[in-house]
């Protein structure tokens, strides 16, 4: 034990003075320089690229359209399996069309007896506009709604959705599930589309997009190169989101419902007619002995419009390959004295009538020509 004492004095001094040296002096390794020994990058740093012309016009009309596209909340109250009445919300987009606030969006987006709330992306989700419905038009599923500001905002011209291509670009700019302001790229993929809408049944000369459209999407625009509007995106096809197939409303639907609210409810859109038809051309219309091109008149809805007029439908089926086709009907060959040109030129002339007009069709019926005037009524759209 002896021995021990001094060597643990020994050693008790020597961490005093160390901890004394090190916690007073900054000057021991002042001369001492520690470096890591130095090395390229095994990584390789691009160069500053200079952007495309089709990404500088997507960001161009991206910052053009983005401000007048507004997201568009309508909730309404229903009863729980508690019998308590909670409020449903459903979101979904539109855009502005003038500078005083008025909306065009899909009628399903404000179903309902819904209060309507729109938010407007350069003023923030708290700043909240109630919206009153102007008018309705259900059986092109639009609608037109108009909000209340202080001050100007920005809007959207439309263009013009008669003359489209298949294969021309196009922009849709809307809020899918919520994510405000989205931007999607992609190309008309088809023209003179039908589907069917779980709200409004058929839906007919929709353009078909591969533009990614989600829900919350719906009441959107679709752009065209130059940033205007082409269409009101609506649905897409299954329920399972995206797949790459994507319909629009052409916005030429549109301008009747917005001729209704700019004279008081005067000019009304007409009702369909009341008859189903598909197109006939080429191999289609030399194999049946048609005159190409045409429609050829399927149904007729009685009571409608082109009932009373005489117009005949199908009376029977005759099988080509593989299909059943309904045989017997007129052959319209003519709209209003023009000639039959394309698989649109019978939803084109009918978007530029009003209740009241007349719609001239030139029919071949069995072996003769004769004309069918068919009287158009007025379409009861919600003002």
């Amino acid at each position: 034990m002896k021995r021990s004492i001094p060597r643990l004095t020994v050693l008790a001094l020597a961490f005093v003075v160390a901890f004394v040296l090190g916690t007073t002096s900054t000057d021991w390794f002042r001369d001492t320089e520690f470096s890591l020994p130095s090395a390229a990058p095994f990584w390789t740093e691009a160069a500053d690229g200079d952007l495309t012309q089709d990404e500088l016009s997507n960001i161009d009309i991206y910052k053009r359209a983005s401000p007048a596209t507004v997201n568009i909340t309508s909730t309404i109250l229903q009863r729980n399996w508690f019998f308590e009445i909670v409020p449903s919300s459903e979101s979904g987009s539109g855009f502005l069309v003038d500078s005083v606030g008025r909306i065009i969006t899909n009628a399903h987006v404000i179903s309902g007896n819904a209060k309507i709330e729109v938010t407007l992306p350069s003023e923030g989700e708290n700043v909240r506009y109630q919206a009153k419905v102007l008018a309705v038009d259900e059986l092109s599923d639009l609608a037109l709604i108009q909000i209340e500001a202080d001050h100007d905002l920005p809007f959207l011209p439309l263009g013009d959705s008669d003359d489209l291509k298949v294969g021309q670009k196009v922009l849709a700019i809307g809020n899918p599930f919520g994510f405000e302001g989205t931007l999607t790229t992609g190309i008309i993929s088809s023209l003179g589309r039908s589907i069917r809408s779980d709200d409004v049944g058929i839906l007919e000369d929709m353009i078909q997009t591969d533009a990614a459209i989600n829900p919350g999407n719906s009441g959107g625009p679709l752009l065209d190169s130059s940033g205007h509007v082409i269409g009101v995106n609506t649905a897409i096809y299954g329920k399972s989101g995206n797949i790459g197939i994507g319909f629009a409303m052409p916005i030429s639907r549109a301008r009747p419902l917005l001729e209704y609210v700019r004279s008081g409810g005067d000019r009304q859109k007409p009702e369909h007619p009341g008859f189903t038809s598909f197109f006939v051309s080429g191999r289609l219309a030399r194999a049946l002995k048609l005159p190409p091109p045409g429609f050829l008149i399927t149904e007729i809805k009685p009571g409608s419009a082109a009932a009373e007029a005489g117009l005949r439908g199908a009376e029977q089926e005759v099988v080509l390959g593989n299909y059943r086709i309904p045989w017997g009907g007129d052959f319209v060959i003519a709209i209003d004295g023009r000639r039959v040109s394309s698989s649109r030129f019978l939803r084109q002339s009918f978007d530029l009538k009003r209740g009241g007009d007349e719609l001239r069709l030139t029919v071949i019926r069995g072996a003769e020509e004769q004309e069918v005037v068919i009287q158009l009524r007025s379409q009861d759209m919600r003002l």
